[in-house]
Formats: structure tokens, C-alpha cells, sequence
């Protein structure tokens, strides 16, 4: 296996199969945030109609994050036993059917009914898509493949203000519900026919599948549970990650639109001589277009710094730590002089966001076998959900009782620092967990 290893990985990629797979996961990641940033953009129209106060909108969100959580759980140990062909086709299926019942909605309790069906089932695309990645690409790419799928997110979010808002000026926004969730059965048929894991992909040629490989990884083992993922620091590190920085990404996704009402009097659509650049849509175009360019290039980087002969932790570290530092002008947002500043400043700290997003979800693959990666994502992810839950009655209570976003933005401002600082101390040198082989015990 060793000499084998050692041999592909003196071959060229003998292919670029792999990128389309890459493609494929990227539009999983761009409809699964089409259909739960939905409803951030239509909340001040919902809210007019249905006479929501911050609080009730606040109890949606967590509806969706603590289902969200609880379903990253269980989906997670569920790819790594079923793999992802066929885990990724239910739960994309479910969340499409899940999105579209927004649409029947007419109280709290129904949105709340519905986002907890949409988080459960949405919880599958991001362990099923890191853990693709991980079966798809060697190491020194890795970070790049997830930084492009990572830019799904922003893409579907760019996506969500032209398709929902279209359709709901035209059709009312129960509409809009009906058509983002029909994307995902456009999805599901494309997943069906394209994806295949690589050890059984009729288009993938020998000399890809030797470069594919060259690391040496074994995707043959017990499965990780639970119990044992918990008694390692490197799950540890990664929930850390995601508990400190996902509530940002959630803060943004679910209320940039109220921010930049409530900050900069944006319109959702133009009034009077206000003119469409008064509107929310092209700022949230602006912002999404920036993080995306931060996904890629935090990937590139890290990756781009390994085949440059850096260890394979400092360049995660660094890229982490550049990523880190473009959120600190959050602390000036809310007295940004004008709607421009203020979409650049939150621009630079989504860029970031993705950027250190794109690394330390390839954190997982630097520290576990392929056969754990779904897992360990699953764990983090739900810590990450559970500090979005936080995160979304903290904003609802703050705006409700003082009117204001600076706390929140002022916590946004250092929570990647913060998780940087922990990822560090639990794990320094990015050492790979002990895993126990062929029913053996866990290494001490």
C-alpha cells in the first residue's frame, strides 16, 4: 500500500474528472442555501403580512438551527454507513419537499413546523460534500475543492434575492417557497445521474484514480462513533472552530437584509426616485460576490503554500489566521458613512468567513481517515448550529430590547480570533487522531 502510495503520487493527475465532481457538489451546496436563505430575504415582506415581531423571527431561525443541529448528528454517522450517493439523494429530496411547504404557511408555529423539517434535512449536504471531497481529491487539493464548493453557499445566496424576489413581486412570496424548493428536485435528478464514488465511476480513468490515491488512504475500517470521536482533541478543535464562527455566517445569512434596512434605510424594492441601487438585492449581490472570492482563495492559498513545500499546518494556520483579521472592521459597521462602506466592511468578513471555512473543513481530512470525515463533520457542525441557536436569540432579544446590532457586530468582529486561539491550543501540530483498526482499541 505504502510503495503503491509512494508510486501514484509521483504520477501526473491523469485527468480532470475530479473537478466535475467538485462542480456537481457545488451546485448541492448552492440549492441547499437557496432554500433556507429564502425566507431571511423575504422577511420584511412575510413580516408586514404576517405582523411577526423580532422575537417570533428570532424562534424560526432556532427552530431551523436546533433541528439543523440534531439532524448534522445523525445524517453525518448516516453517510459515513451508507455513503454519500445515496445519503445525499434522501436528504435532498426531503429539504426540497421540506422548503416547499413554506409556501402553506400561515403562523409562527407553521414556519417553525417547516424549518424544522428543512434543517433536518438539509443537515446532509455539507458532511456529504466535505466527505466527497476528501474520497475525491489528494490531500494538497483538498482545501480547494472545498473552498469551490464552499462558494455554493454564497452563489445560492446571490441566487436567493433574484429568484425569491422576482417571483414574489410577481406571484406573492408563498411562490417564491414553491420555486426555490423546486430546484432541488432539478438537483436530486442530476445527483442520481452524475455521482458516483470514485472506486466505482465509469468515467474516471486508472491514472486519476492512482493520483486520487496517492496519499495512501485506507476508506476500508471500523466506522468512528460517537463516543470515540468525543474522546478526541482533534473533534474537539474543529467543533470549537465551528461553534465560535458558524453564528456569524448565520447572523449575516438570516438578518443582513434587516441590517442594512434598519442601518443604511435600504428598500427591498426601489421606491420613488430611490433607484435601484437603494436596494437591498444589488448590496446583498456585492456582499455574496466577496465571499465567494474569499472561498476560493482561502482554498487556493493553503493549498497553493503545501505544494509550495510548506507542513501541511502552518499553511492551514496562516490562511486561518489572514481569514481571522478581515472580520476586525466589523467593529465599525454600524456607522459605516454609507450603504458602500458598509457592504464592503461586511463583504470582507464574509470573504473571510468562507476563507476559514474552506480550511477548517479540510481541517477534518488533515486529522481523520476518509472513513471518519462525515462524522466529525456531523459533531462540529451541530456545535456549530448550536452557537447559530445562541446567536439568533441574542440578535431577536437585542434588537427587541435595545434597538441596536453593535453587540452582535462587536462579537462577530473577534469570534474567529477566538476560535483560531483554540483550534491552536487543542491541537498545535494538526496530529492526526488516533483511531483504533480492525476493531482494535483506540491508540492511547
Amino acid at each position: 500500500m505504502a510503495a503503491a502510495a509512494r508510486e501514484a503520487g509521483t504520477q501526473p493527475a491523469g485527468g480532470r474528472f475530479r473537478w466535475a465532481i467538485c462542480a456537481l457538489l457545488f451546485f448541492v451546496i448552492t440549492i441547499n442555501y437557496v432554500d433556507r436563505q429564502v425566507i431571511g430575504v423575504l422577511k420584511p415582506i412575510i413580516e408586514d403580512d404576517l405582523g411577526w415581531s423580532e422575537v417570533d423571527y428570532g424562534n424560526i431561525v432556532t427552530a431551523f438551527q436546533a433541528s439543523y443541529a440534531i439532524g448534522l448528528l445523525v445524517v453525518g454517522r448516516l453517510l459515513d454507513r451508507v455513503g454519500t450517493r445515496l445519503g445525499l439523494a434522501i436528504t435532498i429530496c426531503l429539504w426540497s419537499l421540506a422548503a416547499a411547504l413554506h409556501g402553506a404557511a400561515h403562523t409562527v408555529l407553521h414556519f417553525v413546523l417547516a424549518r424544522i423539517g428543512l434543517g433536518f434535512a438539509e443537515a446532509g449536504a455539507y458532511p456529504g460534500a466535505v466527505k466527497s471531497v476528501a474520497e475525491w481529491f489528494p490531500r494538497k487539493e483538498r482545501a480547494l475543492g472545498v473552498g469551490i464548493l464552499n462558494a455554493g453557499a454564497n452563489v445560492g445566496v446571490l441566487m436567493t434575492p433574484i429568484v425569491g424576489l422576482w417571483v414574489a413581486a410577481i406571484y406573492g412570496w408563498r411562490a417564491a417557497f414553491v420555486a426555490t424548493g423546486a430546484l432541488g428536485f432539478v438537483l436530486l435528478f442530476a445527483w442520481l445521474k452524475l455521482y458516483r464514488p470514485p472506486e466505482e465511476h465509469p468515467r474516471l480513468s486508472a491514472a486519476e484514480r492512482a493520483y486520487i490515491e496517492q496519499d495512501g488512504e485506507d476508506a476500508a475500517g471500523p466506522k468512528l462513533t460517537w463516543r470515540e470521536a468525543l474522546r478526541h482533541r482533534q473533534t474537539w478543535a474543529f467543533a470549537a472552530g465551528k461553534f465560535f464562527t458558524d453564528p456569524v455566517w448565520y447572523l449575516f445569512l438570516f438578518w443582513l437584509p434587516d441590517f442594512l434596512a434598519k442601518t443604511q434605510g435600504m428598500e427591498l424594492f426601489p421606491k420613488g426616485d430611490s433607484g435601484i441601487l437603494a436596494t437591498i438585492g444589488p448590496a446583498l449581490i456585492g456582499v455574496y460576490l466577496l465571499a465567494d472570492v474569499g472561498s476560493i482563495a482561502g482554498g487556493w492559498l493553503s493549498s497553493h503554500l503545501i505544494k509550495r513545500g510548506w507542513a501541511v499546518n502552518p499553511a492551514r494556520k496562516v490562511t486561518l489566521l489572514i481569514a481571522a483579521c478581515c472580520a476586525l472592521p466589523l467593529l465599525f459597521v454600524v456607522d459605516a458613512p454609507n450603504p458602500g462602506v458598509a457592504v464592503l466592511i461586511i463583504g470582507l468578513a464574509t470573504a473571510g468567513h468562507q476563507a476559514f471555512s474552506s480550511n477548517i473543513f479540510t481541517l477534518i481530512s488533515d486529522m481523520y481517515p476518509r472513513r471518519a470525515v462525515a462524522t466529525v463533520a456531523g459533531i462540529g457542525g451541530a456545535a456549530g448550529s448550536i452557537g447559530g441557536i445562541l446567536m439568533a436569540q441574542a440578535t431577536g432579544w437585542t434588537l427587541e430590547l435595545a434597538g441596536s446590532y453593535v453587540p452582535i457586530v462587536t462579537y462577530a468582529a473577534f469570534g474567529y480570533l477566538i476560535a483560531l486561539t483554540i483550534i491552536q491550543v487543542l491541537v498545535p501540530r494538526l496530529e492526526r487522531a488516533p483511531m483504533r483498526e480492525n476493531g482494535a482499541p483506540t491508540p492511547a
